[in-house]
């Protein structure tokens, strides 16, 4: 018989990490172990806020599963058993790890798509002054990606700070809902000409009817306002792209289903990821073959990250190794 196992850990940051919701010193997360016999499998999330998720709240609802994980409850039945969420994608992705490690697979086999290779990853730049955000800049101007967090405050005058002092580096933004239309409709053209390639989620997703029929001159990409493929429908007409997140999808499984049925109706996709470790990172890097950009920079962003976590080198990501997951 199965057993499961949840713990939760707090994980710092190497600096202080500033998005138009707030600021963000540690990472919490709430990993899952499945073991059957001597083979575990595991998975992390990162319970958010901002979809009304605590980290013990989380944790609560995965025990909940104990007895179902018991008796062989499988990644199909999951998704029924709980909502699209954190919860769900610890223990979606710990299923993924035991069921590869089970039958001496890698996941991307179990999963029957192409192996990962290494991908570009976004570097994330922090909410800060305009200098601050200039020295950020300079520190990861090697970054063949960067992706910059704002809010609705001195948009252009960070921007163009960041685009001198990283002039070779692509550049993505993200307002996290913190703008208007009309401040999207005012920033948009001058974004594109400092070489802009997307803009990811610049306002609130319940107020967002206004995009419809806006044909923005740089791609506008629904965060918040997709969570998995029955969203879909909803946002066509008003963005580009979407981003695809475990910790909003409810784990791989969705996330596969939701990059295949994207792809098919026409919008391109950003992988992104909350701030967690390699774990929570590591499942992700397998839908990288869908992706127009890559972001799964966050165990860059603590302090120190798990032992055997992936591997980052000249702004890549690399595919997970079997003792990490999958």
């Amino acid at each position: 018989m199965r057993s499961l196992e949840v713990t939760i850990e707090s994980w710092p940051l190497a600096r202080p990490f500033a998005i138009s919701r707030g600021v963000k010193t540690k990472a919490d997360v709430v990993v899952a172990r499945i073991t059957d016999g001597a083979i575990s499998g595991w998975g992390e999330c990162v319970p958010y806020p901002r979809y009304d998720e605590t980290v013990d709240g989380v944790a609560a609802d995965i025990e909940k599963l104990n007895s179902d994980i018991a008796n062989g409850m499988n990644r199909d039945a999951l998704q029924d058993a709980l909502h699209a969420g954190a919860a769900r994608n610890a223990l979606d992705n710990a299923l993924w790890d035991l069921d590869a490690k089970q039958r001496g697979k890698r996941a991307w086999q179990v999963a029957g798509i192409e192996a990962p290779t290494p991908y570009v990853t976004a570097e994330t730049i922090g909410i800060g002054t305009v200098d601050e955000m200039a020295q950020s800049a300079d520190r990861l101007k090697a970054a063949p990606l960067l992706k910059v967090k704002l809010d609705g405050a001195l948009v252009m005058g960070r921007m163009q700070a960041i685009r001198d002092h990283a002039p070779a580096s692509r550049l993505i933004i993200d307002p996290n809902e913190g703008w208007t239309l009309e401040q999207l409709k005012d920033f948009a053209p001058k974004l594109a000409d400092l070489g802009v390639e997307m803009i990811e989620q610049p306002i609130p997703a319940g107020s967002d009817d206004g995009l419809a029929g806006y044909k923005s001159p740089v791609p506008v990409c629904a965060d918040e306002a997709c969570h998995t493929s029955a969203d879909l429908a909803g946002l066509a007409g008003k963005y580009q792209m979407v981003n695809i997140k475990l910790d909003k999808t409810g784990g791989l499984t969705e996330a596969l289903k939701l990059a295949a049925m994207a792809t098919d109706t026409g919008f391109g996709i950003m992988i992104g990821c909350m701030v967690g470790t390699s774990l929570a990172m590591a499942p992700a890097v397998l839908l990288g073959s869908y992706a127009a950009f890559v972001d799964l920079d966050g165990p860059l962003l603590l302090k120190h990250d798990r032992d055997g976590g992936l591997r980052f080198d000249g702004g890549n990501v690399h595919p997970p190794e079997s003792g990490l997951w999958g």
